[in-house]
């Protein structure tokens, strides 16, 4: 019960500053949805790691490490280090400058102006959102496995540890439909209270937690096993080598590996990431970000890849995958102060994606659907009222589809996520590279990538892990499906006016 008493100390502080960041905003549309341009390097810093490090990063890669092993590091966060790094200097930065000339806050509103088409809105919006909703899952799912493995029931040596709520459920643990509900409704009020520099300064609060936590995770966890060494000693031997084993359940192939480097490119097409680009205070801000983003991963990615691996020496390969990093906190480290501590960190991980994710939603729904073809003008006060609508609507929405695919892999639902986003990238570097992309090249690029993840999603069971051509992940192949039609699609039509190359080049 002190475990969750800690839990609830931290959400009813994340409310407090909630409550802080209200007295900052301003009450404009502007300042709700891109904070007014104000955000200096180190908020700008902690917003954009924090909004990339979700649910994936802390529970699905401790969950994926003791499914795969070791090799789950060198998937993810070994390219991503540079890769995002790179979308921020090369991608981040013409967008933000662009951005903050035209008085743009979404992509859309890019796209529809360098494309000379004001309907590209109306095709890309909807596979926007399709594509976040992934992630939004892999939060709310993240959060109910995390706090369930926790609370519940725990078998070990010595016995059975009983949950913490047996009056609730068979094993007494939290039931996700809860959990969902609250971390739901706490994101949803700081976003309300402030928008995008409420979410900026829960991010900073936030990211600065789940580091830490991590950390400590990672030293208790180590010192309960009698350090590293006694530690990676106990551990399974096939979960320590990279190497692909006979049944290709655990280990990475070559080609594998080497296709997994397109899925990071995704930053450079993830909607909220754009807006928290576009709250940078000057070009400077950036520089923070590009240089300490690669640390960051590491810090993170580093002790939550190896926990998974240690834990496969302490668990049977039939736990689900999503509980392995609250169940192994729980197990080895025994005080529930530190338990709760340590588990507020991953929720803090959780909550840092999930209030930019809604938030950017409702930014799009406003701005690029409503106010487009609006016939008169809106005061801010309604502007917002619209956009915290559709944020309750998506929310709502996310909750109930949670509950329901709540035994998906929270690894494998966010790689079909960024997969998408990671196809639509030639779509952006087009648009601010290649003069003679037209819109033509634009809406092939959509339309194919669209068809694409819809066909290699159904394959893969609707979010389940899938490989072709013996081992290259779909988003490779749907990365040069995408460049493909823009290339082709912009040789064959008329090259844009001469007053948008000199507007955008």
């Amino acid at each position: 019960m002190t475990t969750v008493i800690v839990i609830a100390i931290y959400l009813g502080l994340l409310l407090g500053l909630a409550l802080f960041s209200k007295t900052l905003f301003r009450g404009t549309s502007k300042d709700y949805f891109v904070a007014s341009h104000s955000i200096g390097p180190f908020m700008l810093l902690m917003s954009v790691f924090g909004t990339t490090m979700t649910a994936f990063a802390l529970v699905g890669s401790t969950g994926k490490a003791f499914e795969r092993g070791i090799g789950t590091y060198g998937l993810m966060a070994s390219s991503s280090g540079l890769i995002h790094a790179a979308c921020f200097l090369l991608i981040g930065i013409k967008l933000w400058a662009i951005g903050k000339r035209y008085g743009y806050v979404t992509q859309i509103q890019y796209f529809r102006d360098r494309f000379e088409t004001k309907a590209f809105g109306y095709l890309l919006f909807p596979i926007l959102v399709l594509l976040v909703i992934p992630y939004l899952l892999i939060g709310i799912i993240g959060a109910g496995k995390t706090i369930a493995g926790v609370t519940g029931a725990k078998i070990t040596p010595k016995g059975t540890i009983p949950g913490v709520f047996p009056e609730w459920t068979d094993n007494g643990a939290i039931p996700p439909w809860f959990t969902g509900l609250v971390i739901s409704a706490v994101v949803l009020t700081y976003i309300f209270a402030g928008g995008s520099r409420a979410a900026a300064w829960a991010n900073t609060f936030q990211t600065i937690v789940f580091m830490i936590m991590g950390v400590l995770a990672f030293y208790l966890i180590s010192d309960r096993l009698g350090g590293l060494g006694a530690a990676i000693e106990q551990a399974k031997d096939s979960h320590k080598v990279r190497t692909l084993s006979e049944g290709g359940e655990i280990g990475v192939s070559h080609w594998t590996f080497l296709s997994y480097m397109f899925i990071p490119l995704s930053v450079g097409m993830f909607p909220h990431l754009f807006q928290h680009w576009l709250t940078a205070k000057s070009a400077k801000s950036f520089k923070l970000t590009v240089v300490a983003h690669p640390i960051c991963i590491a810090i993170v990615w580093v002790p939550c890849v190896l926990i998974g691996i240690w834990a496969t020496g302490l668990f049977d390969s039939g736990i689900p995958s999503g509980a392995i990093l609250a169940k192994t906190v729980g197990v080895l480290v025994k005080d529930p102060v530190i338990v709760g501590l340590v588990t507020a960190g991953i929720l803090a991980a959780i909550m840092s994606s999930l209030d930019s994710q809604f938030l950017c939603l409702g930014t799009m729904f406003t701005n690029d659907i409503v106010l487009h073809r609006a016939k008169k003008e809106y005061s801010d006060k309604q502007i917002l009222f619209m956009a915290r609508g559709f944020i309750v609507a998506i929310v709502v929405l996310t909750y109930i589809v949670a509950l329901l695919l709540y035994e998906r892999s929270v690894f494998d639902l966010a790689i079909w996520c960024f997969s998408g986003f990671a196809a639509l990238t030639p779509l952006v570097i087009a648009a601010l590279y290649w003069k003679r992309a037209t819109k033509v090249g634009a809406y092939s690029c959509v339309i194919a990538v669209f068809i694409s993840w819809l066909t290699f999603f159904a394959m893969a069971g609707f979010g389940g892990e899938y490989f072709v051509f013996g081992g290259i992940v779909p988003a490779a192949i749907m990365w040069f499906i995408g460049a493909g039609a823009m290339i082709i699609g912009s040789l064959v039509s008329q090259p844009p006016s001469e007053k948008t190359l000199t507007k955008f080049f």
